[in-house]
């Protein structure tokens, strides 16, 4: 039995058909009368068959560096909802920020049969690099701007320098958390924004005090506590992340200090628990949800073109200043 054979005696289109097995829109009425086909006739899609015929898998490849990430379950949602409008579907692959893991997702899901990849948040490294130009089916990246790869990412540079001006317009002796900056978004970019605030405010940025935390609360705790041990005139923290920020309120109250009255704290992400925060958390909200879909969206074009020499499409989305009770 074929989709097309279901669809007659369904008494519906071939299309609706794939939209019933993929999870796409349908009414009741002829999601029941598909239902009762399909389970008259034990029917079940021929996936394999399909392959061959169009020589698309309908399965995309999704690579992300952790799993335990407000930013990375948005981006995610975000894809999940454009594959499924574009009826596909994925396949998740985490390194844990091992980056020799990415090498091996990229060529094990090309060798799969994926029909595209998505790789969330990366170092580019040379071999990671030469992985991607020689990789034969379409790859977008998201979160980073990579020289010759499509990709979707965020103004890093300017939410940072707009939010490091709120702070600087209140406080005297502000310092900043940032992460490693191999990673040439949340740690060069975030970074450079932080210092143009301060050239903006005839401040110099070399005198920028700066720690480096990973993407933890405990590390920003760590760190937080290691900056007022050693600079204890400090009265405000610009975070790179809000998971950051977190562990910098922490700190900052068990040091027997008030936010903001005493030190004021920034972050970046907007995540659900900037609100459950006493005060609450004033941050960047950006578009990590939309991310996905952007991705979702080049990616498709990608795979549906014809020219093998498609050009590359980068996408920087943009940003919100979210004021609440923290500066």
């Amino acid at each position: 039995m074929t989709i097309k054979e279901v669809a007659s005696q369904a008494g519906v289109s071939t299309a609706a058909v794939s939209r019933y097995f993929n999870g796409g829109s349908l009414s009741e009425a002829k999601r029941e009368q598909i239902r009762k086909v399909v389970e008259e006739n034990s029917y079940t899609p021929n996936t394999l068959a399909k392959t061959m015929r169009t020589g698309m898998s309908g399965h995309v490849g999704v690579i992300v560096p952790r799993i335990h990430s407000d930013s990375m379950s948005q981006i995610m949602s975000g894809i999940a909802d454009g594959l499924k409008e574009n009826d596909y579907k994925f396949i998740l692959g985490c390194t844990d920020n091992e980056k020799e893991k990415e090498i091996q997702f990229i060529k094990s899901m090309q060798r799969s049969g994926m029909d595209g990849i998505i790789l969330m948040g990366t170092v580019m490294t040379p071999y990671l690099k030469d992985t991607i130009a020689s990789c034969e089916i379409p790859i977008v990246v998201t979160g980073q701007s990579f020289s010759g790869v499509s990709s979707v990412y965020h103004d890093d540079v300017h939410s940072m320098k707009d939010i490091a001006l709120i702070m600087l317009k209140k406080k005297r002796n502000v310092a900043y958390i940032g992460v490693d900056e191999e990673d040439a978004a949340v740690g060069q970019a975030r970074r450079r924004g932080v210092e143009k605030a301060f050239s903006e405010m005839g401040l110099d940025p070399g005198k920028l005090i700066r720690m480096v935390s990973d993407y933890t609360i405990e590390s920003g705790y760590e760190q937080a506590e290691k900056l007022l041990r050693e600079h204890p005139e400090t009265d405000g923290i610009i975070c790179a992340t809000d998971t950051i920020a977190h562990g910098v309120m922490k700190a900052v109250k068990a040091a027997g200090k008030r936010i903001p009255e005493d030190i004021s704290v920034t972050g970046v992400g907007n995540s659900w628990a900037d609100t459950i925060t006493e005060p609450q958390l004033t941050t960047v909200k950006l578009y990590f949800e939309e991310c996905g879909r952007v991705a979702v969206n080049i990616l498709m074009k990608m795979i549906n073109s014809k020219d093998k020499d498609i050009p590359v499409s980068n996408m920087k989305l943009g940003y919100q200043i979210i004021e609440r009770g923290s500066v």
